[in-house]
C-alpha cells in the first residue's frame, strides 16, 4: 500500500474528521468565552474593585532610556524597551483563566444533567412469537409430555 493512500485512508477515518470538527468548534467557542470574560466578566469586576485595570500593575526593572517622554503605561514603556516585571498582565490572566474554568465547569455540568433527566427509553415488548415456532413449541411439549 503506497504511502498516499495509507495517509488518505487515516485522514478521511471518523475519529481524524470528528477531531478536526471538534477543534475548529472549541477554538470558535474559545473566542466566543474570552470575549465574555474580557468584554463583560473584567469590567464588571474592574469597577467592583474601584474601576483599576490591573494590566498596568507593573514594576520597572530600569529607567526608562533618558530621551523617552512618553506615558508610564505597560503598553508604552514595553514599546520603548523597558523591562518590566507585569505582575499586574499576570494577575489579569490568571484571573480571566479562573472565571473561564467556572463558565466551562458550570457549562458542563448542566450539559451532564440534562443528560441524566432525559427520559429513558422504554424498554421494547419483544416481538410476538411466529405462528410456526408456537406450533414446534406444542409439538415438542406434547412429545415430553407421551415419554413421561
Amino acid at each position: 500500500m503506497g504511502f498516499l493512500t495509507e495517509f488518505r485512508e487515516f485522514a478521511v477515518k471518523g475519529n481524524v474528521m470528528d477531531l478536526a470538527v471538534g477543534v475548529i468548534i472549541g477554538g470558535a467557542f474559545g473566542k466566543i468565552v474570552d470575549s465574555v470574560v474580557k468584554d463583560l466578566i473584567m469590567p464588571i469586576v474592574g469597577k467592583v474593585v474601584g474601576g483599576l485595570d490591573f494590566s498596568n500593575y507593573f514594576v520597572m526593572l530600569s529607567d526608562p532610556p533618558a530621551n523617552y517622554a512618553g506615558p508610564m503605561t505597560y503598553e508604552a514603556l514595553s514599546k520603548a524597551g523597558v523591562p518590566l516585571f507585569a505582575y499586574g498582565s499576570f494577575l489579569t490572566v490568571l484571573l480571566n483563566f479562573i472565571i473561564l474554568a467556572l463558565i466551562i465547569f458550570v457549562m458542563i455540568k448542566q450539559v451532564n444533567r440534562l443528560k441524566r433527566e432525559a427520559p429513558a427509553a422504554a424498554p421494547a415488548e419483544p416481538p410476538p412469537t411466529p405462528e410456526d415456532i408456537q406450533l414446534l413449541r406444542e409439538i415438542r411439549d406434547s412429545l415430553r409430555r407421551d415419554k413421561a
